[in-house]
């Protein structure tokens, strides 16, 4: 067996960013003091989900990656022996913005970024009005404790992201997510909702046989209540943790890496692939 203590972090936000990583620095110290070994963050933790809508003021909330904020959290890592996946806005240069996750070792190392590929564009998630999808590709990290995958939010619909991201090593999949519900839904659309989200995920858990880890974020935020219901599944889409709706929690989860190989030997679905068919999912759609 091969367990690692995982941190999540799910918690609301204000308009100030420094307020915003105080409190997130104030919480990772309360992860790792319960014995976190991989803490993370939600999506684009530091403000407001300023997406909602179409202001270019909003562009000044962006900052370098390495920057100010991964220059704080590198320095807690190190400190706190704990790795940190941090999800930030990031100016990549003037008039180029992406959604970008950062990774830092357990030394304080920065490892790199994965910027995110999927871009949705919706009545309050205006998204492709600030970020430009990722052209980095997918990515894994070799961290102290584990090789992770990351991606960002709306990737998580995504079964070919999980997937290639699986096939380069992950033993992790995260997902720092900000995703709410409109405060003019009724209850079962709402119900609705968050089952999806949380069943599409716990089926990339079952698909590529690792763990999932989706941290999201809470509280009322324009016209936008986000959902929270964080959760870790183990790799056969079984859940270890799930937080509450509306409440800001730091949980510490216990999970056994080892699994892996386990469902994967019993549930042989890589052994069977067959990828001599699949290049028509490389087209947009298939028209006869």
């Amino acid at each position: 067996m091969r367990k690692v203590n995982i941190g999540t972090v799910q918690m609301s936000c204000v308009a100030d960013k420094a307020a915003n990583l105080a409190k997130a620095v104030e919480q990772i110290r309360v992860a790792a003091s319960k014995g976190a070994q991989l803490i993370c963050l939600q999506e684009i933790f530091s403000t407001l989900y300023f997406c909602d809508v179409e202001d270019y003021d909003n562009f000044k909330l962006a900052e370098s990656i390495p920057g100010p904020s991964t220059d704080v959290l590198a320095a807690l890592a190190g400190e706190l022996g704990v790795v940190i996946v941090a999800s930030l806005f990031e100016k990549r240069t003037q008039g180029i913005y992406h959604n970008t996750t950062a990774v830092i070792d357990a030394d304080g190392s920065y490892l790199g970024k994965y910027r995110k590929m999927h871009i949705p564009d919706d009545p309050g998630y205006y998204e492709k009005f600030y970020f430009t999808p990722g052209d980095l590709g997918y990515r894994v990290f070799k961290t102290k404790f584990a090789t992770i995958g990351v991606l960002i939010c709306w990737d998580q619909w995504y079964p070919e992201a999980a997937r290639i991201t699986a096939l380069m090593g992950a033993e992790v999949l995260f997902y720092p997510t900000a995703i709410g519900w409109a405060n003019s839904q009724d209850d079962p659309t709402n119900t609705e909702q968050y089952n999806a989200w949380q069943t599409i995920q716990r089926s990339h858990a079952v698909a590529n046989g690792i763990p999932v880890v989706a941290v999201n974020r809470v509280g009322e935020e324009a016209e936008m209540a986000f959902w929270g219901g964080s959760f870790i599944s183990n790799p056969f889409g079984s859940l270890l943790y799930k937080a509450s709706h509306d409440a800001e929690e730091t949980v510490v989860t216990e999970v056994d890496l080892g699994q892996s190989d386990y469902y994967r030997t019993h549930w042989p679905f890589l052994r069977d692939r067959r990828v001599d068919s699949y290049a028509p999912v490389t087209k947009r759609f298939i028209d006869e």
